[in-house]
């Protein structure tokens, strides 16, 4: 059954927003009478019954609701540089929701080839793969973050900076440190890297440096191999 999205749902008698009741009406060709699911995307799942099928207010009757909360028993946060192609961005903003993620950063470093990532857009990216996925909270994006503001104010449990750097020993693997069922963030830089600045930093502030394999990523790839790598772990 199809899933809607419907953040400010209090009552039981609940109007779809006009784009959802397109959706609904036209696309779908839902009836009056005809059931659907909803969630606001804190966690709850709904059911409800359609009792005015007008294209552009939707009107339903809630007739149950259930708390599912998230699918997983731990975090998933993801800091990447906005790339130069927002497309290849949003790309990984509807895989790593569809994947699994929690929370999405897009952080600003010394070598990042774009300053603004473009909030509005990536919501409704947000809201189609919450829909597309059938999962019940929306993950978290937030907006032209700094690297350093990050660092220092990271709270997940283990916290991860992949990098394409030399290091002095040997550097493992993703999947060999990170543990299960723990909080989790992993810092990915733009095309051109972090710089040993901004590595020293994430180090001195509890980071472990980590490897994604052997081939060179672009950054939206290595993003997404960073967060099916945590559920795969968890798995």
């Amino acid at each position: 059954m199809q899933l809607f999205y419907a953040p400010d749902i209090t009552e039981d008698i609940y109007t779809l927003s006009e784009l959802e009741s397109k959706h609904c009406i036209k696309s779908l060709r839902l009836k009056r009478g005809d059931s659907l699911r909803l969630t606001d995307g804190k966690g709850n799942l709904f059911e409800a019954s359609i009792i005015d099928d007008h294209s552009m207010h939707c009107t339903l009757e809630i007739t149950h609701k259930k708390y599912i909360g998230s699918a997983f028993p731990y975090h998933v946060h993801i800091a990447v540089a906005p790339t130069k192609n927002n497309e290849r961005y949003e790309w990984f903003v509807e895989k790593a929701v569809e994947i699994g993620v929690s929370e999405i950063t897009a952080i600003q470093c010394k070598n990042s080839e774009k300053t603004k990532s473009r909030s509005p857009r990536i919501e409704r990216i947000l809201i189609a793969a919450l829909k597309q996925s059938l999962r019940y909270v929306l993950p978290v994006f937030h907006s032209d973050t700094s690297l350093q503001t990050l660092i220092k104010t990271a709270k997940e449990t283990q916290k991860f900076i992949a990098h394409c750097g030399e290091e002095e020993g040997p550097t493992p693997l993703l999947q060999q440190v990170c543990k299960r069922n723990t909080d989790t963030l992993v810092l990915i830089g733009p095309e051109g890297d972090f710089t040993p600045q901004e590595i020293a930093l994430a180090k001195e502030y509890g980071f472990t440096t980590v490897r994604l394999g052997s081939n060179r990523l672009r950054t939206e790839t290595a993003a997404l191999v960073a967060c099916n790598t945590i559920h795969f772990v968890n798995a």
